[in-house]
């Protein structure tokens, strides 16, 4: 008998007929014995209808700063009636269930409304009703802050507070259950030959994360990674299930064989920013970065260069390309205070990212990266490293083929695995 949690994405329960065949899977993993707690999100379009909401609310005021308080019991709704909609299908099949929101747990927060963090679970209730053989339906996304105003965690918000459930409760896995079967070496709707992975390293899984594979979140896997625990990744789509689907996300000692490059991703959303003739001496990176950094724009590969003068630099950097308007606006404002002489930016960029753990293990991995590259005429623009990660920003154009190939590079095409 195991401890579980089964956490269920939009699409999974975007439906009665999905809620009930969701129910069907919860059912499964009872009859065989093991006790479960459930966290789901809310049906499919449900949480933007009612985002929409609320800006039709104060659209006659549109000056009128929005309450994220107010906001947040809105939103947190869509998820309430997602558990109360389950509950009810697992008690018509037999099964005993409750639902629980997040202020009834209740999973604490701070105060940042619309992206609060889990401050701490009180789990003796929920553990309480496990022992009796009570599935627990618990809203995801939401908490409740020190007032006792509901408070929602933001993007990724119902896959954190799956992993937090889990490790609250000592569950002995978290199973995230969505749309696609696994953690695939590559989009397998560009790369036909991309195979699914049967174990990806934690770290593995937060750089894919955080360089565009959107199964995962990096606030879910960085706390499960934290506490050890071993998340799932597997479809709802399947029936029966079967326990050897999915992808299992687990510690760097539980995988037998580290491949050099285990995956390749890539994210559209960069833009690259180009500073011409700025002044080469200490202090300027600070000020550019600074002046970027209180507007709230993150900003990702940075280069140097060495312009004509010995006295200037250029600077070549990547934001998000939502934000590129934003950091032109703010950059040509203190003209004068960075001291450049020209700004252009790109927004037709990509990056494209190998990621494994056997880089440590492995040379010339970078070397095979861009003779690939080279070999199909693709021109690096700009390049970043991490221990078991290499970036290249390249022109958006060449993306298919740049996936393509690198994958084919590294020996990941499915027959050759």
């Amino acid at each position: 008998m195991a401890r579980l949690v089964m956490k269920f994405g939009g699409t999974s329960v975007a439906s009665i007929e999905r809620i009930q065949h969701v129910a069907r899977l919860v059912k499964t993993e009872i009859t065989a014995g093991n006790e479960i707690a459930v966290v789901v999100s809310a049906m499919a379009g449900e949480t933007d209808r009612l985002i929409a909401l609320v800006d039709e609310a104060k659209a006659g005021n549109p000056d009128v700063n929005l309450d994220r308080r107010e906001y947040d019991a809105v939103v947190a709704t869509g998820e309430q009636v997602g558990a109360g909609l389950l509950a009810l299908a697992l008690n018509a099949i037999g099964v005993d269930a409750r639902s629980w929101s997040g202020w009834q747990v209740p999973i604490k927060t701070d105060n940042v409304h619309g992206a609060a963090r889990i401050l701490g679970i009180e789990n003796q209730a929920l553990i309480d009703g496990l022992n009796k053989n009570q599935v627990a339906v618990i809203a995801g996304f939401q908490g409740v802050d020190e007032f006792g105003r509901i408070a929602t965690l933001g993007r990724g918000g119902t896959d954190t507070s799956a992993v937090a459930i889990a490790v609250a409760i000592g569950a002995d896995r978290c199973d995230i259950y969505t749309d696609v079967d696994g953690i695939y070496t590559a989009d397998p709707r560009i790369v036909q030959r991309a195979h699914k992975l049967d174990r990806i390293s934690y770290e593995e899984m937060l750089e894919m994360a955080s360089l565009g594979a959107k199964v995962l979140q990096t606030r879910c896997v960085e706390l499960a990674m934290v506490n050890g625990l071993v998340l799932r990744v597997v479809s709802s789509f399947n029936e029966p299930p079967d326990p050897n689907d999915g992808t299992l996300v687990c510690d760097e000692d539980d995988i037998l064989e580290n491949l050099m490059v285990s995956g390749i991703t890539y994210s559209r959303d960069e833009a690259r920013v180009n500073l011409l003739q700025v002044k080469d001496q200490p202090g300027v990176a600070a000020i550019i970065f600074g002046i970027l950094a209180q507007q709230g724009i993150n900003v990702d590969m940075i280069v140097q260069n060495v312009s004509r003068s010995s006295t200037q630099t250029n600077m070549t950097f990547t934001v998000r390309e939502s934000d590129l308007d934003r950091s032109i606006e703010v950059l040509k404002a203190s003209q004068n205070k960075i001291g450049y002489t020209d700004l252009t930016s790109d927004a037709n960029v990509v990056k494209v990212s190998v990621v494994g753990i056997g880089m440590r293990s492995h040379t010339g991995t970078a070397q095979i990266m861009f003779q690939a590259l080279a070999d199909k005429g693709i021109n690096i623009q700009v390049i970043s490293t991490s221990e078991i990660k290499i970036s290249v920003l390249i022109d958006e154009e060449y993306t298919e083929l740049a996936l393509r190939t690198l994958h084919s590079a590294y020996g990941l095409d499915a027959a050759e695995v």
